[in-house]
């Protein structure tokens, strides 16, 4: 089943008059990702295990994901952007690297 992720996330905000500019989303995103950081980072005693989530922490992984995930999808959405289609051209991209140098880092050159 396809959803169109873009299309009810942009629907709430606008019903709910939460759609504001680029740069609010941008900062609302890098906040929501750094909450998605701390959770991994506890998860893995700041790096030094395997991540271990306990129950109420995958919980709130989850949440913060999704937090993350609708700044991003508003984002997309403010800035005219269709997020399924900046998804395919970046799964067409690091497939192509792969293709071609079995890695799908941009590397040195940016690329």
């Amino acid at each position: 089943m396809e959803h169109n992720w873009q299309s009810r996330a942009a629907s709430f905000a606008r019903q709910n008059d939460l759609l504001h500019d680029p740069v609010t989303h941008t900062l609302d995103l890098v906040a929501e990702v750094g909450e998605v950081t701390k959770e991994v980072l506890l998860a893995t005693d700041y790096g030094r295990q395997e991540a271990l989530f306990s129950p109420q922490s995958a919980d709130r992984l989850k949440n913060e994901l999704g937090d993350a995930l609708y700044s991003l999808l508003l984002l997309t959405e403010t800035c005219g952007v269709d997020a399924g289609e900046a998804l395919d051209t970046a799964l067409e991209k690091y497939g192509n690297r792969l293709a071609a140098r079995g890695e799908a880092g941009s590397g040195r050159d940016g690329r």
